[in-house]
């Protein structure tokens, strides 16, 4: 295989980085306008759809129904679970806040990796990373610290570990379960799965009744549109690509370098807090992230699919 332009691979890095990191503030600015479940449900039925419909187009085999049915449960734990509780938190609390929080995902698909898989054992650096995640998570929402500034709503930091606790299981189950052989179409199955799973919550929770969208401003559509075009069709196509032509640590480095444009952004662009305990916070669950990421991990058995 022939080596990338540099620049080909710096433009992806930069786009998995600052992307990814943007749209927690492109989700905050739209559901302050938007019910959360419908904006994420108009996010991945747009994204999804278009991807689907476009891989069609130039050839590729649509999913079978055993693949639908595998997409659509994973959708459920990744897209419904997951973003649909991301997008409710961030009605709540700063959109740096949850990005950190959604950082603690490389530490709960390490323990799925232990419990339902058996790829994975316990070691001390695993316990102590994992350890140091969690202690992270209650520098933000304890409010007897010392460190100033108000702590997290516990409730939507439970909510968002629960997010992340969905997304790993799916992360976990993607490996034992049948879905397209393409990369590409297997993400654009789940993610239209996903809004309509999200589509259902937002109607079962009544988010659709009398929501007018003329009342929306351009604002918050445009915030849609990047979360669509840029947050789920571009930066997922540059995932993909490094993917292929870089080493899975060095691509893995986004989940600890998300949070931080997220925290700073937020704080630059939206006036979002930035005091002692954020920082603190987030230092913490980024070493966890760090120290699960760069370790090597022993042999242990095969995982089937």
């Amino acid at each position: 295989m022939n080596r990338p332009p540099i620049w080909q691979t710096l433009l992806a890095f930069a786009t998995i980085y600052l992307v990814w990191g943007s749209t927690f503030l492109a989700i905050r600015i739209g559901v302050h306008e938007v019910p959360p479940f419908l904006l994420a449900a108009l996010r991945f039925l747009l994204a999804g759809g278009a991807m689907v419909v476009w891989l069609r187009v130039r050839g590729v085999a649509a999913p079978t129904p055993r693949e639908w049915r595998s997409s659509f449960l994973l959708a459920m734990l990744i897209f419904l679970s997951n973003y649909g509780l991301v997008f409710w938190a961030e009605t709540r609390i700063p959109s740096g806040v949850t990005a950190v929080m959604q950082a603690t995902i490389p530490a709960f698909i390490a323990l799925a990796e232990i419990v339902v898989l058996g790829t994975q054992r316990l070691s001390w650096r695993l316990g102590a990373a994992l350890t140091l995640g969690l202690a992270g998570v209650a520098v933000l929402t304890s409010s007897s610290m010392g460190l100033g500034g108000a702590a997290v709503d516990r409730i939507s930091a439970g909510a968002l570990l629960i997010a992340s606790f969905s997304w790993s299981l799916g992360s976990v189950l993607t490996r034992r379960l049948p879905l397209p052989g393409s990369k590409t179409m297997s993400a654009g199955a789940q993610m239209l799965a996903g809004g309509v799973w999200l589509a259902l919550a937002a109607t079962a929770l009544g988010e659709t009744r009398g929501f007018d969208p003329r009342a929306v401003s351009p604002a918050a559509w445009l915030a849609l549109l990047y979360l669509v075009v840029a947050g789920s069709i571009v930066a997922f196509t540059a995932y993909i690509w490094l993917i292929h032509h870089q080493s899975p640590t060095r691509v893995g480095t986004y989940a600890y370098v998300n949070p931080v444009v997220a925290v700073l952004l937020g704080y630059f662009a939206a006036g979002e807090p930035l005091g002692p305990r954020t920082v603190a916070g987030t230092a913490c669950v980024l070493l966890s992230v760090l120290m699960i990421t760069t370790m090597r991990r022993p042999p242990a058995k095969a995982a089937s699919r």
